[in-house]
């Protein structure tokens, strides 16, 4: 997606996502968290001034220029998409901020006090070297917070009614714990957010049902149409608990 497309997708869901988020609570995010269950995630993860700050596929960085303002540290955000990063790097003048573009794996070069992966873990088909990578860019009492959709993987048919079925590679509480232990990480905090997103999620998709007509005549009626259906889908899955949502935090225990 070409900046000017990614510019134009974000400025044309920004009044329904205002609209959805409790008073307070939007914070540019690209995702069902609140800015309060950010905030606590990364005080979990004991963010601070003094703290280096690794956010892996950050999108336009709303959680992390909020983070920057709110807690303090020094703050690098890596994604894929050029045209998501410009935007991140424009609206966070004025800030502690970095960026890079990059394919994740693999991680940038250097140590970091903590790594931050929100909303996007079930996006790699393959956790185990993915989790590997983050061990290696903490030391030896580093922390990795992160947010994680939990369930069994979608069937041929859930596969087909999703948008972008290849984003969505789901993992079980007990799988998710063998992992971070084979990567020498143990949790230390990890609490359900599964009503939490619901709510969201519904708050999300009527707005966006809402300003149908404006976002389709910024970013087409497919874009919008794919963005319900994915919307709607999570609802569902949400409310007949297919999925689970749960923020975590992890301490790297051994190299």
């Amino acid at each position: 997606m070409r900046q000017d497309e990614r510019v134009a997708f974000d400025r044309a869901l920004d009044r329904a996502r205002r609209a959805a988020y409790p008073p307070g609570e939007y914070v540019e995010q690209e995702s069902f968290m609140r800015a309060s269950e950010i905030r606590e995630l990364a005080v979990r993860a004991g963010i601070a001034r003094g703290v280096s700050v690794l956010d892996l596929c950050c999108g336009v960085a709303g959680p992390g220029r909020f983070l920057t303002r709110e807690l303090g540290g020094t703050y690098l955000g890596v994604d894929s998409s050029s045209s998501a990063v410009a935007i991140a790097q424009e609206r966070a003048a004025g800030l502690s901020c970095r960026f890079e573009v990059s394919q994740i794996p693999p991680l940038p070069d250097g140590r970091f006090d903590v790594v931050l992966l929100l909303e996007t873990l079930l996006a790699f088909a393959d956790k185990e070297a993915l989790l590997h990578e983050i061990a290696s860019a903490l030391p030896v009492g580093g922390r990795f917070a992160f947010t994680l959709e939990e369930g069994q993987p979608l069937t041929e048919t859930e596969r087909g009614d999703m948008p972008d079925p290849d984003t969505v590679w789901l993992l079980s509480l007990p799988d998710l714990h063998a992992l971070l232990e084979r990567a020498g990480f143990g949790v230390t905090w990890l609490e359900e957010r599964s009503q939490e997103h619901l709510e969201m999620v519904d708050a999300l998709t009527e707005a966006y049902a809402a300003d149908r007509e404006a976002i389709a005549g910024e970013v087409g009626d497919r874009a919008v149409d794919e963005l319900l259906a994915a919307h709607r889908l999570w609802r569902a899955w949400l409310r007949d608990g297919r999925v689970r949502k749960f923020a975590c935090v992890a301490q790297k225990r051994s190299n």
